[in-house]
């Protein structure tokens, strides 16, 4: 990757949606638990700013902590195949 080159800028638009929406489950399944992003911090043993980023839907913030957060709300993931393959 260059440098200054964003992570989000290598992501396909479907795969960047996804992450978002990831990102918006976590916040709502927090906020619905009535936690700040304090408290999802130190359950998760993650600092509150990866909490944010995650909520924003960033791209960048590491798959295990995305799928931990969901986790402590009892949010599940599944994968499920596209409905076409992928070009290439």
């Amino acid at each position: 990757m260059a440098q200054g080159k964003r992570i989000s800028d290598d992501i396909p638009e479907p795969a960047r949606l996804a992450i978002q929406a990831l990102g918006t489950a976590a916040k709502l399944a927090r906020l619905a638990a009535g936690e700040g992003q304090a408290a999802a911090a130190a359950r998760l043993g993650v600092h509150v700013q990866t909490i944010g980023r995650i909520e924003a839907g960033e791209p960048g913030v590491a798959v295990g902590h995305v799928v931990g957060m969901l986790a402590l709300y009892g949010v599940t993931v599944a994968a499920a195949p596209q409905r076409t393959p992928p070009p290439g």
